[in-house]
């Protein structure tokens, strides 16, 4: 009879790093296996159980999630070799609108900025600008270092992909002005009064603070949004999203054109400008 152990799901996560999985995968693979067993308990598993346990999921989560879950799920099926327990993912159909109640335009990224400014928060003013100038991840400000801010060429390894982020001339000489200041001598810009890395839920909770005085809903303000703002405003400049796809580190075009979505409003005020009515 088979079995979901422990001693197997150490194995799964064993073969994982093997494959030189990114951690953050490595755990969310290994966790929605160990609450499927939780929810199998002492259920037969077998194909009729794990359809099941796709309706449950779909009654509690949304979509996407439900297709993640359910890859991790097949990822462990195939390691055992269990293939008629695979399942097949929810299908979406694609969209090609953001929406607008998501979306961070240019000038509320300029009202966090004057807001930031005015409480004297000038950690948080140059942060939030070096990740929308630049497109990356919050949890790459790390990579923001001394060094960098005297070449303006940031080397960063992230999920298994090496590349170059280009820092823009005015940042660098705001961060040199800023280090001068806060005495930094090495190491990373962003940093704790312990002198750690800024963490994301660090630059989360600052950001959120602006948003009653900046007059910018709560759910537009958070650091992956500023990634999306610099990549629609790269994209509208240059049109390549082969380039822009490079500058972000996705291994998939397709990916950033989730990146580069513009909500339906934009759209609409696209075509009226067309002028095919008379």
């Amino acid at each position: 009879m088979r079995t979901i152990s422990l001693k197997r799901i150490n194995a799964f996560k064993e073969s994982l790093i093997a494959e030189e999985k990114a951690q953050a995968t490595i755990n969310k693979y290994t966790k929605d296996v160990m609450y499927f067993n939780k929810w199998l308990l002492d259920k037969k598993l077998d194909k009729n159980n794990v359809l099941k346990y796709k309706d449950y999921l779909i009654k509690k989560y949304s979509v996407s999630s439900v297709n993640v879950i359910l890859s991790s799920l097949n990822n462990f099926f195939d390691y055992m070799e269990w293939y008629d327990l695979k399942v097949k993912n929810i299908k979406i159909q694609k969209r090609i609108f953001s929406l607008k109640e998501n979306e961070l335009t240019k000038s509320e990224y300029e009202r966090l900025l004057i807001e930031a400014n005015k409480k004297k928060n000038k950690q948080l003013y140059l942060l939030i600008q070096t990740i929308c100038s630049t497109g990356i991840r919050v949890s790459e400000i790390s990579y923001i270092t001394i060094d960098v801010v005297n070449t303006g060429i940031a080397y960063i390894d992230c999920k298994g992909k090496k590349r170059q982020v280009f820092l823009p001339q005015r940042l660098c000489q705001m961060l040199k002005e800023y280090v001068e200041i806060k005495k930094i001598k090495s190491g990373p810009i962003f940093i704790t009064k312990n002198g750690k890395p800024l963490d994301r839920s660090n630059i989360w909770s600052s950001m959120k603070r602006l948003c009653k005085n900046a007059k910018v809903l709560e759910n537009k303000v958070y650091p992956h949004n500023l990634r999306h703002l610099f990549a629609r405003t790269y994209y509208s400049f240059q049109k390549d999203i082969v380039r822009l796809a490079d500058i972000l580190g996705h291994s998939s075009v397709n990916t950033t054109r989730i990146y580069t979505m513009e909500s339906g409003e934009t759209h609409r005020k696209q075509i009226q400008e067309l002028g095919l009515l008379k």
